[in-house]
């Protein structure tokens, strides 16, 4: 596959950061971890969807080891979080827009590096979707919670709607940089109308959503390189 665009690059690397420090975040809240299991938490979250999509697409070893800023970005996330964590906690609001910055780019370009290998619609969607969501749902399992992804807000379907975008402009064969961000702002847009507004997905008749999510973190976001 050819190299991201440097915009494209800078706010994958930049999401990589910001979800290591929401993982990192959800140890110290529902866990209060040591500072191996922050770094760790906020590691796998920021690195975890990238890393399963790659090892399902053959991408040997994934992209996340082969580059060694998205590697450092997770720790040094992870590390400030540990350091920090309660002068960020004040942060909420500025994390959680970085947050729906990450998902978006991760969703994009999951799913072209899917399309590159030569995958279906069906799976290309998939891949796109379990690259921004993936390390989350690890992270909250992980902490034994039911992943926010799964009860709360607007997360996995931005991400789907962003690949689907990306899927319809690389088969008319107009994609790049603008396609690429123009796909990224819809799911922004989607995230954050769904945070301000408190949006969720439909759940089934009689269910209380809102009892489900009353202590869901921010973000369920997670990447990897590429």
């Amino acid at each position: 596959m050819n190299p991201q665009p440097p915009l494209l690059l800078a706010l994958d690397l930049t999401g990589t950061f910001v979800f290591a420090l929401n993982g990192a975040l959800t140890a110290v809240r529902a866990a209060r971890l040591d500072v191996v299991g922050v770094v760790t938490l906020g590691m796998m979250t920021a690195l975890g969807g990238g890393v399963i999509r790659d090892l399902l697409i053959g991408d040997i070893p994934p992209a996340t080891f082969r580059d060694w800023r998205y590697f450092a970005l997770a720790a040094g996330g992870g590390l400030l979080a540990f350091a920090l964590s309660k002068l960020l906690n004040r942060l909420e609001t500025a994390i959680t827009v970085f947050d729906a910055m990450g998902l978006s780019v991760f969703a994009v370009i999951g799913t072209a590096k899917a399309a590159a290998f030569g995958l279906g619609i069906g799976p290309t969607l998939l891949l796109g979707v379990v690259t921004a969501v993936g390390g989350g749902t690890i992270r909250d399992v992980l902490v034994g919670q039911i992943p926010t992804v799964l009860r709360s807000e607007l997360y996995a379907i931005p991400a789907l709607v962003a690949a689907a975008v990306t899927v319809a402009v690389i088969h008319m064969d107009l994609y790049g940089l603008p396609a690429a961000l123009a796909a990224a702002a819809v799911c922004f847009v989607i995230r954050m109308l769904g945070v301000h507004f408190g949006l969720n997905a439909p759940a089934p008749p009689g269910a209380d959503h809102d009892s489900g999510s009353e202590d869901s973190d921010p973000s369920a976001g997670a990447q990897g390189g590429f």
